[in-house]
């Protein structure tokens, strides 16, 4: 238990000693008070259903109210949003971009500088977020990192009403033939969606320096000018961090664009050996429906024969085996869907097959319907696509 300190009557009778230890308890206590952190901000959650704009104001302005005022505006740079369920740039997730940046400028604590590689280097802060499918509507997730610490410390959250979000994928993913989701991907959304306090995962910053060569790339890839993307895929594969699915695909898209067919089966090979490696391959193959036919349209499936033909020798040289797992839209009664995809799954697993024997024992097939939905809107258009896709999941051999 703390004695009371003498009052000063009696300090005449304390040792010098005495005297001097409680001055220098007093001191302690002073400079520990005055030297604490400041407490950790505690993220910011709304959960009324807004129209998508008004929900993105509520957001950053939840962001903003937990950064505490400094003297001098500091530099963040944000990376593009992305859907967080499919990983993909989509026209609205462009929205999120531009009222994101505007008000956290309008703010007054930041200059919101393009994500460049010149921008990250003079930048002390950077801004991730996220749409992602919840509540019957899209969560607005947003994150302030600081670079140098690594750690979250500013997010918010509000959610938009579904009507007038325009989920339609950028031209770079709605050509991509996989799911352009891995680690680094899945790194950007949880950071986008952690506590303050927290570090931000690892394996995205690490390889951030990479991703804006790669958003440099998809910017041109978007805007048709393909051989310069094709310049900017390769830097960017060329870096210690740049072996990322995005890179892949985009050498690939860039190749087809261009009419350079041998050289885009080459980059599809490695797009699907990554893949393999990191057990995270899924690929669109769009079937008539109700039919395990391709597609009829021969602009969208003239390119099924090499991709099947490079799945078939990768899973041979990476001497794996694999669930080929067939999925569904929402469309249709769960019954039907779940059979319709197991259908196709052996009709893939037949026509890989076909291009190496040698692989059959080594896949099993599977049917989940839509079960796994990635969008699960039912659409049955671009905006879905990813749910009609089959994938590729490693399994242990059998004995």
């Amino acid at each position: 238990m703390t004695r009371p300190l003498p009052s000063p009557i009696h300090a005449s009778r304390l040792t010098r000693s005495a005297l001097t230890a409680v001055c220098l308890a007093l001191a302690s206590t002073v400079l520990i008070t005055g030297c604490a952190a400041p407490p950790t901000p505690v993220a910011r959650v709304d959960t009324e259903k807004r129209p998508l704009a008004d929900a993105i104001r509520v957001a950053t302005e939840g962001l903003l109210q937990q950064v505490p005022p400094v003297r001098e505006r500091r530099v963040a740079v944000l990376d593009p949003t992305l859907d967080a369920g499919t990983g993909q740039q989509t026209n609205a997730t462009l929205l999120l971009d531009k009222a994101l940046a505007d008000q956290v400028a309008r703010g007054g604590a930041f200059d919101v500088l393009p994500f460049e590689a010149t921008s990250l280097a003079k930048a002390s802060h950077l801004l991730t977020g996220t749409l992602q499918r919840a509540q019957g509507g899209y969560g607005v997730n947003l994150a302030l990192t600081d670079l140098k610490a690594g750690t979250v410390v500013a997010q918010s959250s509000a959610v938009a009403r579904p009507e007038g979000v325009d989920m339609r994928p950028l031209a770079y993913y709605r050509d991509s033939p996989v799911v352009v989701k891995d680690k680094v991907i899945d790194g950007y959304v949880r950071t986008a969606s952690s506590p303050p306090g927290q570090k931000a995962d690892a394996n995205y910053l690490q390889r951030i320096a990479a991703a804006t060569v790669i958003n440099d790339a998809t910017m041109l890839y978007n805007a048709a000018r393909y051989r310069e993307a094709l310049g900017e895929y390769r830097s960017a594969l060329s870096m210690p961090a740049g072996d990322q699915i995005r890179a892949l695909n985009g050498l690939y898209l860039s190749h087809v664009k261009l009419g350079q067919m041998a050289e885009a089966e080459e980059a599809f090979g490695r797009l699907v050996s990554y893949a393999i490696a990191a057990n995270s391959l899924g690929v669109k193959f769009l079937f008539n429906p109700g039919s395990v036919d391709f597609w009829s349209d021969p602009k969208l499936t003239s390119a099924y024969g090499m991709w099947l033909r490079q799945i078939a020798q990768q899973t041979s040289a990476a001497k794996v085996c694999m669930d080929v797992i067939g999925h569904s839209s929402a469309t249709g009664t769960e019954a039907v869907n779940d059979a319709l995809s197991l259908r196709r799954a052996a009709s893939i697993k037949r026509r890989l097959g076909a291009e190496m024997p040698e692989v059959l024992s080594r896949l099993r097939t599977q049917g989940m319907g839509a079960k796994q939905n990635i969008v699960g809107t039912g659409s049955d258009d671009v905006v879905d696509a990813l749910d009609r896709r089959v994938e590729f999941a490693i399994i242990d051999c059998p004995a």
